[in-house]
């Protein structure tokens, strides 16, 4: 089988590695760490946009998480503990160019509950916290389980990843119309960012790219003690949500809705990466919950 073609960077900007992570960052003024989702086909592209935006006033960082982008793909067990220390040693990068003082961040999806677990395992290394279409709120099941317990289904992932079949499995979840498909699906309806379609596609095409996903899939990067952990949150939160596509279920929020710290908003007729649509009411309520 041929190789793909090298991958290029997500984001046109300096580029830094660490601990087999790729990072990315511009711009000047205090820290804001961008988060990108997890899914077969994730990567610091998703964050484009407000990373082009938050440049003009901030040091905005972006990573691959591990297994994706640009970053270690290796076969391995990817947790929440692996991404949550990700986020630890990225914290710790951005305070060596920026200094100590606490840093803004912005994850999407299933990140938001490896950012709310760092934050709450470092409180005083994180400052306000967006959260954009959160994990962990669907349905009305309250989810404390043990500490750093996950919902991992090994018999699923043994499934997904027999030596077999798993490459094609993964193949066939990331053809170029499935990606689409998938991303419809986000958006809720047939009006994506063909950018980001296109980078989704080179992304998942590049070796070890199924590693992570076959986690994901199997729940093995869901956290069964979520609900603990956002009520344990003391930093300003912002959850902001759309109305549109296969992320509109935040029945669960009421288990945040009143605390102090926490506010929300919600995007009508927008899909679960609202800033893509309405790019200008985001980043203005951002500014707001920024508060400079």
């Amino acid at each position: 089988m041929t190789a793909p073609p090298p991958l290029p960077p997500p984001l046109d900007c300096e580029r830094f590695a660490f601990n087999g992570i790729n990072g990315y960052v511009a711009g000047d003024g205090p820290p804001l760490l961008l988060v990108h989702s997890v899914n077969a086909a994730a990567s610091a592209a998703e964050v484009r946009p407000l990373f082009e935006r938050w440049r003009l006033s901030r040091t905005v960082f972006a990573i691959d998480l591990p297994g994706y982008g640009l970053s270690d793909r290796g076969d391995r067990d990817y947790t929440p503990r692996l991404m949550t220390d990700a986020l630890h040693a990225t914290a710790v990068q951005i305070r060596l160019r920026c200094g100590p003082g606490a840093i803004d961040a912005l994850a999407l999806s299933l990140s938001c509950e490896f950012l709310a677990r760092a934050a709450v395992e470092e409180p005083a290394h994180w400052g306000r916290l967006a959260l954009v279409s959160p994990t962990g709120f669907r349905g009305t099941k309250p989810w404390r389980e043990a500490p750093g317990s996950t919902r991992a289904m090994p018999w699923l992932y043994r499934l997904l990843n027999a030596p077999l079949w798993s490459q094609a499995v993964f193949n066939g979840l990331t053809r170029p119309a499935v990606v689409r498909y998938f991303l419809q699906r986000t958006w809720g309806g047939k009006q994506i960012d063909e950018r980001l379609w296109a980078y989704c596609v080179r992304t998942a095409a590049q070796p070890g790219a199924r590693h992570a996903p076959l986690h994901f899939l199997s729940g093995g990067l869901f956290s069964s003690d979520i609900h603990t952990l956002y009520e344990a949150l003391t930093q300003p939160v912002w959850m902001v949500h759309g109305t549109r596509g296969d992320f509109t279920d935040y029945r669960g929020k009421g288990i945040v809705a009143r605390r102090p710290n926490w506010r929300f908003s919600v995007y009508g007729g927008c899909g679960a990466l609202m800033y893509f649509e309405k790019p200008s009411q985001f980043n203005a309520e951002f500014e707001n919950f920024l508060g400079h």
